[in-house]
């Protein structure tokens, strides 16, 4: 059996390896047009910010060591520019001596991943320019920054995961640095209310944020914006995000999706059975709407990788059966922004409003671990919930510690099915160091429950402003001191703790009940339904209202500037 791989990294080495271990006797071929087959793609910003000190600790495998222990034909500087799909060849072309030669195949495994976007408008004198996806990217990167007399400026293009990660590496090396986000917040996955607290911490190590700007053009003065300002930069990061690079199968007229990556089954074959594909490239299926998506993910791509070698194995006798079809995609996600750990998974509240689609929001600020051992640091955490099935939809967590566990945790759940209420009664594990006896994720699971058997209702922060022009009055059940320190416009304070004597002075009318993060609010709401008066919870309280207000005022104001 011959097989050629095209494309290397997490999901053609997956592949490769995977197959070689369940076939000693293949022929493996793979091509890859750079000159590094197997690196930490993932650890390159950290390698630019001196985390990570030796270049060659980013060099997983090179040709001579998977030659050596996995017997692969490793053709580095070679270029897969064509199928024949009738013939079953691919046409190879050597990148250093343009020698072309057709190479026969069994079967072919397209790992290509995802290209650059379109490239900057660049006059003479401009400042070094490059992305932060390969091996020679980070070589092009460290020597400009060798090069510089002093710490220096950079400009950051893209507020995504690689764009983070550049402007804090950047910022440890000591340069100055701006980032250019075309949206209204960094992360852009993230809801308005949870990305406040990334723009904070970017803003409190020094970043220059530039919000809803494009960058026009880039020449000796530096980099120019659509608002019509310049900043002074001495090296430019591209991060604007990738597209899939499917040219190679599209010229060989296999079928792509509506997302513009290539279309495959559940064991990763596209449309020609004897080519499979994987990796950044390639459609996946949403977990939340079924639908075809995009998730450029390293863990997806080693999977699946690991799902066409078996496919392949399967169909040439080697197994009893074909593996099972590849799950659907939750994009669970995770990026440190300096001292913040920044996760989600699933769906955004954003999204399924824009689509249209019911949910139940629920919002939770509970200590990373016992509020009584030392250090607890404070969890921001939101669970998006199907109203008819209780299901969780998506959930975003942020925090300095902890956000990684809790997570992992909802992600599993959601693809385990499992309903928001049950997790509230997952045994998690528990010591005052760790976790709390009631683990945030299962206080996520309280709220839910409260909130599917009609125990509480909430309103969400988003949803005050209309609420208030309708009549309701909002009830501000902190102590004094907490609300002189910082309230809601109007509100009228009553502790909860003097709530029941003093029923007789609330208005008359609905009441919005807040406290600081919402737990005492709840307690509020039961207390005043149970008294007879119509009262909902601001869902996470005072400080998602803050967030979520100081956003959008933010944003407001750009918009204005910008008309």
């Amino acid at each position: 059996m011959r097989v050629i791989i095209i494309g290397g990294v997490a999901g053609g080495m997956s592949a490769a390896t995977r197959l070689r271990r369940l076939d000693e006797h293949a022929e493996i071929i793979v091509v890859e047009q750079g000159d590094y087959v197997s690196f930490a793609n993932c650890g390159l910003p950290y390698y630019v910010g001196g985390v990570i000190t030796e270049r060659e600790s980013l060099l997983l495998q090179t040709p001579e060591s998977l030659r050596a222990r996995f017997a692969l034909d490793v053709r580095t500087g070679s270029e897969a520019v064509a199928i024949d799909r009738d013939a079953h060849t691919v046409t190879i072309r050597d990148v250093r001596t343009g020698t072309v030669v057709d190479e026969p195949y069994d079967h072919v495994v397209l790992a290509t991943g995802a290209a650059s976007r379109d490239v900057f408008e660049q006059m003479p004198g401009a400042p070094v320019v490059s992305t932060l996806r390969t091996i020679d990217d980070v070589d092009r990167i460290t020597d400009a920054l060798a090069g510089l007399s002093e710490p220096g400026r950079a400009v950051v293009v893209g507020g995504g995961f690689i764009g983070i990660e550049a402007v804090e590496n950047l910022v440890r090396r000591g340069l100055a640095v701006t980032l250019v986000q075309h949206g209204p917040h960094p992360l852009s996955p993230l809801d308005v209310e949870m990305a406040a607290l990334v723009v904070d911490e970017l803003q409190a190590h020094g970043v220059d944020l530039r919000l809803r700007a494009s960058v026009e053009s880039l020449d000796a003065e530096g980099v120019h914006l659509d608002d019509g300002t310049a900043v002074a930069a001495d090296i430019v990061i591209d991060a604007r995000g990738v597209r899939p690079a499917a040219s190679l199968a599209v010229a060989a007229g296999l079928a792509t999706g509506p997302t513009g990556g290539i279309a495959v089954d559940g064991v990763q074959r596209t449309s020609d059975p004897r080519i499979f594909a994987v990796g950044d490239g390639v459609e996946k299926v949403d977990a939340v709407s079924a639908e075809p998506t995009l998730v450029t993910m390293a863990g997806l791509a080693n999977r699946h990788g690991r799902t066409a070698a078996d496919a392949i194995a399967a169909a040439a006798g080697l197994l009893d059966a074909d593996p099972a079809d590849a799950l659907p995609a939750l994009g669970t996600a995770i990026v440190g922004v300096f001292d913040l750990t920044v996760a989600m998974t699933g769906w955004s509240e954003k999204r399924l409003r824009d689509a249209g689609r019911a949910h139940r929001v629920i919002h939770a600020h509970p200590s990373d671990h016992a509020g009584y051992y030392p250090g607890a640091e404070r969890l921001t955490m939101k669970l998006l919930v199907e109203p008819m099935t209780d299901l969780i939809l998506g959930a975003q967590v942020i925090g300095r510690r902890g956000a990684d566990k809790r997570i992992d945790v909802i992600a599993t759940a959601m693809q385990a099915g499992l309903t928001a209420s049950q997790l509230s009664r997952l045994e998690l594990a528990y010591a005052p160091q760790f976790a709390s006896a009631k683990d945030p994720v299962n206080m996520l699971g309280y709220i839910a429950d409260n909130a599917a058997t009609g125990l509480t209702h909430a309103i969400q922060w988003h949803e005050l402003e209309a609420a208030v022009d309708d009549g309701a009055t909002v009830l501000d059940v902190r102590s004094a001191g907490e609300h002189e320190a910082g309230a809601i416009p109007g509100s009228v304070n009553v502790s909860v703790d003097e709530l029941r004597e003093r029923l007789d002075e609330l208005p008359e009318g609905e009441l919005i009940v807040h406290c600081q993060v919402g737990q005492r609010g709840h307690t509020a709401v039961r207390l005043l339904r149970q008294h007879g008066r119509q009262a909902r919870n601001l869902a996470g309280g005072y400080l998602t209202w803050q967030a979520g207000t100081r956003m959008l005022a933010a944003d407001r104001s750009l918009e204005k500037e910008s008309v």
